[in-house]
């Protein structure tokens, strides 16, 4: 569960570039490190001045790539982009996968790369999976204006025994215990630092939660629990037949439509001083509140 998922993604770019031309980045991630290949690696795709910038974090086991149909339809609206490849995935060097602990300062790298290249810009995420948990785990404040969190976890037990049973049926809650154990001893990290939900009411940003109906590594009740944890202005999207994987791909324009009328306001919407028209955000808000 967590060995590395190294990939040649950068080898792509410029099949890539054909049609969407991006620029590569290396973001760096450990200030005192001698090594040229220990930074974040991602692709950048400019937008429209004061558009507005979204980071755009994968699943486990994935890369930026499977971002790209994201990047295309928000860069279409005129949003830029960065797709990065967490630790121990794609480019982006690692020796295991964290389930968030380590992903998380990848995230604020990448933050922190945004604000200082497009200081005036405001800045969105939307994270899949464990690019979702990555992003709540984060140990600094990032200062987002808009998050997307998609097929979430609320905790790494919760995570563990659903996959477990998915593969071993109900003896996978037998095995867990044992298997949740093994991972936190060969991490060295606790448990408990691994529980989204736990730090999901520290995350400062307008929030919309993304779930399927059919996602059985993720079910339709944990993400309620999750949505009641994170603090107001607050959404959330179950999509009818949706399950864990890409709900771009499964859900479509429908996707491309939630995921554009919520950020518009956060990321456009500005009063006589430059910034947001907090009354009509929080109007608006609870007006959306548990769609």
């Amino acid at each position: 569960m967590s060995g590395a998922a190294p990939t040649s993604v950068d080898s792509l770019s410029g099949t890539v570039s054909s049609d969407f031309p991006v620029e590569s980045v290396q973001i760096p991630s450990d200030a005192g490190s001698s090594d040229g290949d220990s930074g974040v690696h991602g692709w950048l795709r400019r937008g429209e001045h004061g558009g507005g910038v979204v980071l755009l974090v994968h699943s486990i086991r994935s890369n930026r790539v499977e971002m790209l149909s994201r990047a295309r339809f928000l860069n279409a609206r005129g949003y830029g982009v960065l797709l990065i490849d967490l630790q121990a995935h794609g480019e982006t060097p690692g020796e295991r996968i964290t389930f968030g602990a380590r992903e998380s300062e990848n995230v604020e790298a990448a933050v922190a790369f945004l604000r200082k290249n497009f200081p005036s810009e405001r800045i969105a995420a939307i994270g899949v999976s464990l690019g979702a948990a990555a992003i709540v785990l984060a140990g600094h404040p990032l200062r987002l204006d808009a998050v997307v969190l998609e097929s979430m976890h609320p905790t790494i037990k919760e995570a563990v025994e659903n996959r477990l049973r998915l593969h071993l049926g109900e003896a996978g809650r037998v095995l867990s215990p044992l298997l949740l154990w093994q991972l936190t001893f060969r991490l060295n990290v606790p448990p408990e630092a691994l529980n989204p939900i736990t730090r999901i009411g520290n995350l400062n940003a307008p929030l919309l939660l993304i779930s399927g109906t059919d996602d059985r590594h993720t079910t339709v009740a944990e993400t309620g629990r999750l949505f009641e944890a994170a603090r107001q202005p607050k959404e959330m999207w179950i999509v009818p037949g949706g399950g864990h994987f890409n709900m771009h791909a499964y859900a479509g324009k429908e996707y491309e439509g939630h995921i554009l009328d919520f950020l518009e306001p956060y990321m456009h919407e500005r009063g006589a001083d430059g910034w947001m028209d907090q009354d009509a955000t929080h109007q608006r808000a609870h007006s959306n509140n548990g769609i």
